[in-house]
């Protein structure tokens, strides 16, 4: 594997010297991260559908257990169990509105990965960078597992365990474990591990911190180590499974799929589970005695076991959600955590959001009321005090409002029309409102999705790099049929 580990220190080099101002040295956190055998065992994989337009390139890469949908070239690269979902790229002709700026696209949107190393990560959505509208680029970066980079071009970064970075353009910043950023611009940033932030520039700012001790017992990393907490051990307690799935290219649905609704065929659904209509299921979730009422969703790496969400309910990209029962229209954001028990469910009323990066990990009984805003780290009825809000006391701040150790300032309305305006774009991008005709989303186009495998050089200095490989077929000779509207950001 000379060619691999070549590429390897090439990806190290580069990001390094993006991170010297931080004094930042990625090489203990990949030396290791991943056995070599891996890189061969593991097939990628790619997806076609008459709604993207098909055209991927990969050069110099190794791309282990992928999985690639959309417009996306992979150059000097390492990606291991990533996703890279580009079903929401803008289209050429459209107008990328940013502030006061309408920017034409004369090219279809493409994801660009470069000089990068990828573990189990998430790419998805449309770059929100103005200055480059028709590529969503990731450079020069490094992503450990589970973190997401949704609708955010990254260059020169490391980003840590189950970190988010959300509509954001981030340069030269190193994003710790758990945090999450969504402030339109991270520059020359270090961004402490559990630190949420979220700004809109002249409109709100919401930030949170949690606790190192309390972190640290969900997940950790140290350089030279691989990530430790109750996170890892939850999801690593399902890769078997995962893996089986990947085992065969074709298999059938283990439980009925009705109208309008859409189940991968690489997510894991297990015991007594039941999807309704305009549900939406993507690849690596794991659904086990659930029940998913009409409109709702499981993205990437969701985890759904004995739960009931009553409908139009949104778990973000990573969301779990354990023993617990969702009243309509509950949001969970990415990479929450949420765990009741057996003897002592969690139940959340109606209309209330779930920031991201929540954790609720109770062993008693609770119940948080409809419509309140959710955040932190609440592992009793004690917490439940400081970390809850109801929508309507945070839509009436204004200036600021300190809640514990939350901090929310400037329009509280604004920053509330904002998550339920997020949440309804969301709806309709997934397909939630589909009617039979009209409203079709990505619940209704992934019913009809074929995957082509690829696989890389078994051995020789080559093994586990792939060949260069081009596919492509212009938009014309597949009738795709472009639509406006669906965008999830």
């Amino acid at each position: 594997m000379k060619h691999l580990e070549k590429l390897i220190r090439r990806v190290i080099g580069r990001v390094n010297v993006n991170l010297r101002e931080h004094a930042f040295d990625v090489e203990p956190y990949l030396t290791g991260i991943i056995p070599p055998e891996k890189f061969v065992r593991f097939y990628a994989f790619y997806g076609l559908t008459l709604h993207h337009p098909l055209y991927f390139h990969f050069h110099n890469s190794s791309l282990a257990g992928s999985y690639f949908l959309g417009k996306c070239t992979v150059e000097h690269s390492v990606l291991y169990k990533s996703d890279i979902r580009g079903d929401e790229l803008k289209w050429r002709g459209e107008i990328f509105k940013s502030d006061d700026f309408e920017i034409p696209l004369y090219e279809d949107e493409k994801i660009r990965i470069r000089d990068s190393f990828l573990v189990k990560t998430l790419v998805h959505n449309n770059s929100h960078n103005p200055e480059n509208p028709e590529e969503f680029l990731i450079q020069n970066t490094v992503a450990m597992h589970y973190a997401n980079i949704h609708g955010s071009t990254v260059e020169g970064a490391f980003l840590g365990p189950f970190s988010t970075v959300d509509l954001t353009t981030v340069r030269n910043c190193v994003v710790g474990a758990f945090a999450y950023v969504q402030s339109g611009e991270a520059v020359h940033r270090r961004v402490d591990p559990g630190q949420i932030i979220i700004r809109a520039p002249d409109a709100f700012s919401f930030s949170y911190r949690f606790h190192p001790e309390d972190l640290r017992q969900y997940i950790d990393i140290k350089p030279g180590g691989s990530p430790t907490g109750i996170f890892m051990d939850f999801v690593e307690s399902k890769k078997s499974l995962f893996e089986s799935a990947f085992e065969v290219v074709e298999s059938r649905s283990t439980i009925p799929v009705p109208t309008g609704a859409s189940l991968s065929r690489y997510a894991v659904v297990t015991g007594s589970t039941t999807i309704s209509e305009n549900v939406l299921v993507a690849q690596r979730a794991y659904l086990e005695d659930a029940w998913l009422g009409k409109g709702s969703n499981a993205q990437e790496n969701c985890t759904i076991v004995s739960s009931r969400l009553e409908g139009n309910n949104i778990t973000a990209h990573g969301g779990k959600i354990i023993h617990a029962s969702l009243g309509e229209k509950v949001f969970v954001g990415f990479n929450s955590f949420l765990r009741g028990q057996p003897y002592s469910p969690l139940t959340i009323g109606a209309g209330s959001i779930v920031m991201p990066h929540t954790i609720i990990d109770v062993d008693e009984p609770l119940e948080i009321p409809a419509e309140h805003l959710v955040w932190g780290c609440i592992r009793s009825r004690r917490d439940l005090a400081r970390h809850t809000l109801p929508l309507r006391r945070v839509a009436e701040t204004e200036g600021e409002l300190v809640h514990g150790a939350m901090i929310l300032q400037g329009s509280g309305a604004r920053f509330v029309d904002a998550f339920r305006h997020r949440i309804e774009h969301i709806l309709e991008a997934n397909g939630a409102y589909f009617d039979g005709r009209h409203n079709r989303g990505h619940a209704q186009k992934a019913r009809q999705i074929s995957f082509n495998i690829i696989q890389p050089y078994p051995a020789g200095t080559l093994k586990g790099l792939y060949p260069t490989i081009d596919i492509s077929l212009p938009l014309a000779a597949m009738g795709i049929q472009k639509s406006a509207g669906n965008r999830a950001g």
